[in-house]
């Protein structure tokens, strides 16, 4: 049964191709959800999926795509709708 979490990812993390390293690694495991910037310097977004697959998602946002810094991931389960694919939204 697919689980759903919303995150939040501070640090250097805005302007490093977060967003789409995000939606890339979420689409190559299967899960679905949606990733956007948000006003304060930070990444949010929801995802949903299996366990282990979240999992690794959850062990990816620890560090994101090169250029980034993640300082914080804050991570809680959702009772969000993420539909299908994974969207960046702006």
């Amino acid at each position: 049964m697919p689980s759903s979490y919303r995150f939040v990812v501070t640090g250097r993390v805005q302007g490093v191709g977060f967003r789409y390293a995000a939606q890339g690694k979420a689409l190559f495991l299967g899960l679905c959800g949606w990733v956007r910037n948000r006003s304060d310097g930070a990444v949010e977004g929801a995802v949903s999926g299996a366990g282990p697959e979240l999992q690794q998602f959850r062990d990816w946002l620890a560090h994101g795509p090169p250029a980034a810094a993640v300082g914080r991931v804050e991570w809680s389960a959702s009772s969000d709708e993420t539909g299908e694919g994974f969207l960046v939204l702006r």
